[in-house]
């Protein structure tokens, strides 16, 4: 019976401290930024979080080994995912394909904030511009 009480415990406090809760509402920025600014919130092998501010856009680019989840939590913009063009608003979620150009124009007076999942872990060496191919 101990034995089962030990393994409950130990369970239940894995579980506990491998879980991490973040408001990403109430992520805010002090930092001076031009156009882009990028936090990371967390990172494993399968995936990496980011919280992202634009002020004007994202200049058109690809990632050949990452899909991007996007959830547009404050700011509008006009997005081009292939050739697909979007309105993007607060509360809208997007996949950005792997290997799909994509770009965005920000058309809010305040910066866009979003949330950016890049599965798998995202180690900032596979994203090619646009310009960059022809």
């Amino acid at each position: 019976m101990k034995f089962l009480v030990l393994i409950i415990t130990l369970s239940v406090s894995c579980i506990t401290y491998a879980q991490k809760v973040t408001n990403i509402a109430s992520i805010k920025t002090e930092k001076d930024y031009d156009n882009i600014l990028v936090e990371k919130l967390d990172t494993d092998t399968n995936s990496t979080s980011f919280i992202i501010w634009i002020k004007k856009g994202v200049k058109s680019h690809k990632h050949e080994k990452h899909s991007e989840l996007i959830v547009v939590i404050e700011g509008t913009g006009n997005m081009l995912i292939g050739r697909n063009k979007l309105t993007i608003n607060p509360g809208d979620y997007f996949r950005i394909p792997q290997n799909t150009f994509h770009s965005l124009e920000v058309t809010s007076k305040k910066p866009m904030k979003v949330l950016s999942v890049q599965t798998p872990e995202f180690l900032g060496v596979d994203r090619v511009f646009e310009n960059n191919t022809k």
